[in-house]
């Protein structure tokens, strides 16, 4: 479990990260879209480079796969092409700040009702609690700025 949180806990680190390079990049180039392009251009080499380096798995499953689960790709792309735009004009941190809160409503929503086959994990008031001191916290990181 450690190894997990290690790994999610890096990614985490990685998102505003990924922000503040991409919008930067976007400025330099002139066109967000132009960014964006090129983050998944390297994004695809390197998830070529993993899916060849663990072991290939057939990727002929994905066109009898259900197509709700290939939405995964155009969010990704929403977010990337977000966030490249809005961070040069509204801060990093308070784009990432609203991405946060997102993260945690849509994350309660899919474990309480268990969406997409997500192990059901209901929503009490406890684990409410926790998630708006969490959203509180990272608003307060914004207002104290």
């Amino acid at each position: 479990m450690t190894q997990y949180a290690l790994i999610m806990l890096a990614a985490g680190v990685g998102i505003p990260v990924l922000a503040a390079l991409n919008a930067r990049l976007g400025q330099f180039l002139g066109a967000p879209g132009a960014a964006c392009v090129v983050l998944f251009a390297v994004a695809f080499v390197a998830a070529i480079a993993f899916y060849l380096l663990v072991g290939p798995k057939t990727l002929t499953q994905v066109v009898v796969a259900p197509k709700h689960l290939l939405l995964g790709g155009l969010l990704v792309a929403f977010y990337v092409l977000s966030i490249t735009h809005v961070a040069p004009h509204f801060g990093v941190g308070n784009a990432v700040f609203f991405v946060l809160l997102g993260q945690l409503l849509s994350a309660a929503a899919i474990d309480h009702f268990g969406l997409f086959g997500a192990q059901v994990s209901p929503l009490t008031w406890m684990r409410a609690l926790g998630i708006s001191v969490m959203a509180a916290g990272v608003w307060i990181t914004q207002i104290a700025a």
